[in-house]
């Protein structure tokens, strides 16, 4: 299984971020999954990357071109897809996924999993979509999907397949759901 991850490119403040996010990657290399992911060698990407390699797992990168020019890419990566820009990444990045996984992030990590949310909802991609709520880090997110659905706007049957995770063995068990 092809796992697309979203996760920073900065590391954060809190050292449960990197231990959780090691443990991902080394579950995903020993695994047998692959890994698909923003192409970074820099924070929580760069760690993940290297989490899968050295368990012997294959990893695809999809970096922009202006990242690459900034020299920011991990070079040492099983595969390496370089885009035009950012909207051309999530597409591929949406594409060559079958599992969907948020980890705690920035701005673009949000934007990332909103549009594969929205391509659940829609049922136009029949995938797990798995928030990482390491820590309640997503609990506000959890809230602002229920008061969608207290409102009218949304629907129990729109977010099906959109799921929370506050660990690795609860996201083990979504995906074997899945299958």
């Amino acid at each position: 299984m092809n796992i697309t991850v979203y996760l920073g490119a900065n590391e954060g403040t809190d050292p449960a971020l990197k231990t959780a996010v090691q443990e991902l990657g080394k579950w995903i290399g020993e695994s047998g999954n692959a890994l698909i992911y923003g192409g970074s060698r820099c924070g929580l990407m760069g760690v993940l990357a290297d989490s899968v390699l050295a368990a012997g797992g294959e990893v695809t990168g999809v970096e922009p071109e202006f990242f690459v020019k900034g020299e920011l890419q991990h070079d040492g990566l099983t595969d390496l897809i370089v885009t035009e820009d950012m909207t051309e990444r999530k597409t591929k990045m949406i594409e060559l996924g079958d599992a969907f996984i948020a980890f705690p992030g920035g701005t673009g990590t949000l934007e990332e999993i909103a549009e594969v949310m929205s391509k659940v909802s829609l049922k136009h991609l029949e995938a797990p979509c798995i928030l990482y709520d390491l820590d309640g880090y997503y609990t506000g997110l959890r809230m602002l999907l229920d008061h969608m659905i207290e409102l009218g706007l949304s629907s129990k049957e729109r977010q099906e397949g959109i799921c929370f995770a506050k660990d690795l063995p609860e996201i083990q068990k979504i995906l074997q759901s899945s299958l």
